[in-house]
């Protein structure tokens, strides 16, 4: 294969979440999150797993950052844990923020930039109590928090996110249930969109206040909508519905400063237009530095009664739809393998919004690794997938877009939510019983190209 060289300052790193990494979850003054007490609740995860120990990150930190200078990454995306530093919502614990202070000072140490999400699904769950994101107050806490946060880490860092995949917050957490804090009502769902949004309007704001030169920006999880029978109305106009849900209930407020007319009407049965107060869309608008994009298949939509969706599912306002199979390749989260869909994604934004720098903040797949009697994980699949999605964004880069960084998902082994231990998506591989951290063949191979800003054969 030939060489494919990136853009001068092309930035390579690898990410983490902080519930799915730290372990240590009653330490130093952490309360609960809605993930601790959704874990807690038989059935809700594979084999009844939680996020204690994890990786054991918040211990091991500094090994952790010394192997990411070891493979060459240039920068470490990773979130902060709410209710570590403001423990149920409330006061700032000092211990908490002291943690994130020694991981951001490692990190810099080793030349490694830090770049923090502020909110990556670990709601307080005092705050979740009160409401949740289905409560406009969450948004002026999440504001409180990201003003306390940026206050005490504000000199070591330059790049801020605000949430991540806002869309899995509100609709796996409050429609389907499926993730915390597994509530399925569709009205605290649409709730919940625009609440997080205001939050992320809120938080930019304070941030902007505190730190008046950082880089402020948000990652959404952008998937194409692919209809079966684009002759078929049906189709067309469930790919129209989850198009909506999953794409321009987000961008269009954060890009355009409005909501799209044919969304809120398929919403409005559910109160959607209620929660929107006058100025609310201009605090949602204000404008953004970057914008992250976590990708990993398509979906491939269709309107068939075969796939009727039942009261629980994420696609509030869609009365059938199902996926077929398509003849591709799969992963062990049996998603599609489909690195074209990473190119029309980038040409969406770059042809369809206003255009600001775009990172993609997660890309990655989870694999069945088999460890060798001398240790090794020669993860061939998951390379392969890393680089035929490398290649897709070259394609984008080639055709004028304006990406300028790659986070692969993920940096270890980690807790992969609602599936527990069972799904491996680091290209460390983690011992849970020794916390032994070994590097795959893809963290070897993607060291080369982070060393090289080139895409390298896969050997």
């Amino acid at each position: 294969m030939e060489n494919i060289v990136f853009p001068q300052g092309f930035l390579w790193g690898a990410a983490t979440a902080a519930f799915q990494v730290e372990g240590a979850t009653d330490v130093d003054g952490r309360t609960d999150s809605i993930w601790d007490v959704f874990c807690r609740v038989p059935g809700n995860v594979v084999g009844g797993d939680c996020g204690e120990p994890a990786a054991d990150h918040y211990r091991r930190f500094e090994q952790d950052v010394a192997l990411m200078a070891e493979l060459g990454l240039k920068a470490y995306r990773f979130s902060i844990a709410w209710p570590r530093v403001r423990p149920d919502g409330g006061e700032v614990n000092q211990a908490g923020l002291d943690f994130y202070k020694r991981l951001v000072d490692t990190l810099l140490a080793h030349d490694i930039v830090p770049w923090p999400t502020l909110y990556h699904w670990d709601l307080p769950q005092t705050l979740e109590d009160a409401g949740g994101w289905a409560a406009r107050d969450t948004a002026f806490r999440f504001a409180d928090y990201a003003t306390s946060t940026v206050e005490a880490l504000g000199d070591r860092l330059s790049t801020w996110t605000t949430l991540n995949e806002p869309w899995c917050s509100a609709f796996l957490g409050y429609a389907s249930g499926v993730h915390a804090p597994g509530r399925t009502d569709p009205r605290a769902a649409v709730a919940a969109v625009h609440h997080l949004l205001l939050g992320h309007g809120l938080a930019a704001g304070a941030i902007r206040s505190a730190a008046p030169g950082a880089q402020v920006g948000i990652t959404l999880n952008m998937y194409p909508i692919i209809p079966v029978d684009p002759g078929n109305p049906a189709d067309l106009d469930v790919a129209r519905r989850l198009d909506g849900l999953q794409q321009r209930i987000f961008l269009d407020p954060l890009l355009r400063g409005e909501y799209p007319a044919d969304v809120v009407a398929d919403l409005d049965p559910f109160g959607f237009s209620d929660n929107v107060r006058d100025g609310d869309l201009d605090v949602i608008s204000a404008p953004m530095d970057m914008l992250g994009v976590n990708y990993y298949t398509e979906h491939y939509v269709s309107s068939s009664p075969n796939g009727s969706v039942d009261k629980a599912s994420p696609w509030v306002g869609v009365k059938s739809a199902s996926f077929p199979r398509r003849d591709a390749p799969r992963t062990d989260m049996d998603w599609e393998v489909r690195p074209d869909g990473l190119t029309a994604v980038l040409l969406r934004l770059h042809h369809d919004y206003p255009r600001l720098p775009l990172y993609i903040t997660e890309n990655g797949a989870a694999f069945r690794d088999h460890v060798s009697g001398a240790g090794a994980i020669d993860d061939v699949d998951r390379t392969g997938y890393i680089a035929a999605h490398l290649r897709a964004a070259h394609t984008a880069i080639k055709a004028g877009v304006d990406l300028r960084g790659y986070f692969c998902w993920s940096l270890l082994d980690n807790f992969e939510w609602a599936e527990g231990y069972a799904k491996r998506f680091g290209i460390v591989h983690v011992d849970y019983d020794t916390q032994i951290r070994t590097p795959k063949m893809s963290a070897r191979w993607f060291s080369r190209v982070a060393r090289d800003n080139a895409l390298v054969a896969v050997s």
